[in-house]
C-alpha cells in the first residue's frame, strides 16, 4: 500500500515550509519558529456580520479622539496622547525604566478618574505598591492585579472594565491549552491575540510591555509588532539618568518621534529642554570640541563632540567612538586625510558626545571634521559656533534636512554662528554670510572650506588666532 506522506512542517514566522523539523528556519533563520502544519481547512464560506459596512464619511471619530496620558513627553511620541482602543507595545532593556514610567502614566489616568488596571506578572502587588509609594501613585481609580494566567487577567478586565489597560510583561502571561512555555512563540502571539481582541472590542487602550534580546530587538514572534497600533523602544544608558522613549510604529501620529525623561530614586519626569544635558558650556576656548544640531523626530537637539588626537605606537592606531557611529567616524578620518592633509595613520583617534548622548546622524559629520582637526593642530574652533553637514568622499558638504529648526534652536541657546553646507563653487569658498534668527550663517561647499573658515587650518598649516569668523 502506498505510503501516507508526513506532515509538513511550517515556520510561523516567514512561512518556509519542511518534510521534518529543524529548530532554526533555513529561511529567516528564526530559532523555535517551525512547528508542524494544521491539516488543510475547507474553505471559508460566507457568513454573518458583526456590523453593517457604511461609508467612511459616517464613521465618527468621537470615540478614538486622542485623550492626554498625563506625562506631556510621552504625549509627543504617541502625536497626541492615549487612543481608547489602542494596543501600545513598549520594549526596552531590564531595568531602563519601562515599569516605573508605565506606572506613572496609570497613576495619572486615574488621577482624572478613568478607572485602570495594572497587571503585573514580574512583581508581587506588594512591590509594586511599595514603587507607588515612592513615586506618588496611590490612587483610589488604579487597581493592581499581580496574575500570570491569561484568563485570570480576562476576568479582571471584565470585573473592572478599565479604561486603560497595562500589562507588565507579556512574556510572563501564559495562555491555557498551550505546552510551550510563557514567552515562547505560540504563547506570546495567543496571549498578544487575546489582549487585542478584548482592547478592540471594549475600546479599552492596552499598553504591554515587552522584552528585548542581546542585540536589542523585541522578543518574540516578529507578528507581535505587526498586529499592535504603535511600537516604542524605551532606551537610556546605565551610567546617566537620561531616557529616551522612540517611537519605532505608529499609526496615529509620526513615526521616529521621541521623548526625554529623568529617571531618579523619586520616580520619572519629562524632560522637555534636553539639549543643556549634551552641551558643556567652557569659560575658554578648548581644542578638538564642536557643537553639532541633530534631529531627534522633529527636535532639534544639540550635542557637543569631544575629539582627542595623540601619536600611537602601534601598528594598528585605535578609533575609539562613545555615542557616535564608528563606521561614519573612519569615513571622515580618511576624508581628511586625503583633501584636508591632516596624517591620521600613525595617531590614535577618540571620538565621543557630552552627556551620553548618541549622535549617529550623517549632519554631525561637519561637527566631528572640526573636532578631530582641532585636537590634531591644537587650535580651538571660535567659541559659539555649530557645524552641519554630511560629508562626501570627495570631501563636499551635502545639505541637511530641517535646517530651520536647527538653526532657530541654535540660535535660542545663544550660539551665534551657523556653518552650513552651500553651493559648490569653482574656488572652494565661502558665501556672504547672511543673518537668520538673529545667528550669522556661513555656506562653504566643502569640508576643507570649512576647517579654514573656523581658522582650525589654513593654507600654510596651522593658523592660531581662529579669525575666520
Amino acid at each position: 500500500m502506498p505510503k501516507t506522506p508526513r506532515a509538513a512542517h511550517r515556520c510561523t514566522e516567514c512561512g518556509w515550509e519542511t518534510a521534518k523539523w529543524v529548530g532554526r528556519c533555513g529561511e529567516c533563520q528564526a530559532w523555535g519558529s517551525v512547528v508542524e502544519a494544521a491539516a488543510p481547512v475547507l474553505r471559508a464560506a460566507a457568513g454573518p456580520v458583526t456590523r453593517p459596512a457604511v461609508p467612511i464619511s459616517e464613521v465618527s471619530v468621537e470615540d478614538s479622539a486622542f485623550r492626554s496620558s498625563g506625562v506631556p513627553e510621552l504625549d509627543r511620541v504617541l502625536g497626541g496622547g492615549l487612543v481608547p482602543g489602542a494596543a501600545i507595545l513598549l520594549a526596552g532593556e531590564p531595568g531602563v525604566g519601562k515599569s516605573t514610567l508605565l506606572l506613572e502614566v496609570a497613576a495619572q489616568t486615574a488621577r482624572v478618574h478613568r478607572r485602570t488596571l495594572y497587571v503585573t506578572g514580574e512583581e508581587s502587588a506588594s512591590q509594586v505598591r511599595l514603587r507607588a509609594d515612592r513615586t506618588g501613585g496611590v490612587q483610589d481609580e488604579l487597581f493592581l492585579a499581580a496574575e500570570t494566567d491569561l484568563g485570570a487577567v480576562l476576568t479582571h478586565i471584565e470585573e473592572v472594565r478599565p479604561a486603560l489597560l497595562v500589562v507588565d510583561s507579556i512574556q510572563t502571561i501564559s495562555a491555557p491549552g498551550l505546552d510551550s512555555t510563557p514567552g515562547g512563540v505560540s504563547q506570546v502571539k495567543e496571549v498578544a491575540a487575546a489582549l487585542i481582541r478584548v482592547a478592540k472590542t471594549r475600546n479599552i487602550t492596552t499598553v504591554i510591555v515587552g522584552h528585548v534580546t542581546k542585540d536589542g530587538s523585541i522578543a518574540g514572534p516578529r507578528v507581535l509588532e505587526h498586529v499592535v497600533d504603535v511600537v516604542l523602544h524605551f532606551e537610556g544608558d546605565r551610567n546617566s539618568r537620561f531616557r529616551m522613549v522612540r517611537a519605532m510604529k505608529n499609526r496615529f501620529g509620526p513615526v521616529d518621534e521621541v521623548g526625554c525623561f529623568d529617571l531618579s530614586s523619586e520616580g520619572i519626569s519629562a524632560v522637555t529642554d534636553p539639549t543643556g544635558l549634551f552641551v558643556e558650556h567652557h569659560g575658554r576656548q578648548v581644542p578638538g570640541t564642536c557643537v553639532a544640531v541633530s534631529m531627534e523626530g522633529r527636535r532639534p537637539l544639540l550635542a557637543e563632540v569631544q575629539a582627542l588626537v595623540t601619536p600611537s605606537s602601534s601598528e594598528r592606531p585605535r578609533r575609539t567612538t562613545s555615542g557616535l557611529d564608528g563606521s561614519r567616524i573612519a569615513m571622515v578620518l580618511a576624508v581628511l586625510q586625503q583633501h584636508c592633509g591632516l596624517r591620521l595613520h600613525m595617531h590614535d583617534v577618540f571620538a565621543s558626545t557630552v552627556g551620553g548622548a548618541k549622535v549617529t546622524e550623517p549632519a554631525s559629520d561637519l561637527a566631528v571634521a572640526v573636532a578631530v582637526a582641532s585636537a590634531t593642530r591644537g587650535v580651538p574652533a571660535p567659541l559659539g559656533v555649530v557645524a552641519m553637514g554630511e560629508i562626501g568622499l570627495a570631501g563636499e558638504l551635502r545639505k541637511v534636512r530641517d535646517l530651520p529648526q536647527r538653526i532657530a534652536e541654535a540660535a535660542r541657546l545663544g550660539f551665534a554662528v551657523a556653518v552650513v553646507p552651500g553651493e559648490r563653487r569653482e574656488q572652494g569658498v565661502a558665501s556672504v554670510p547672511r543673518t537668520v534668527e538673529g545667528m550669522r550663517v556661513i555656506e562653504v561647499p566643502d569640508v576643507a572650506s570649512a576647517l579654514k573658515l573656523l581658522g582650525v587650518v589654513s593654507q600654510g598649516g596651522l593658523n592660531p588666532h581662529a579669525e575666520a569668523v
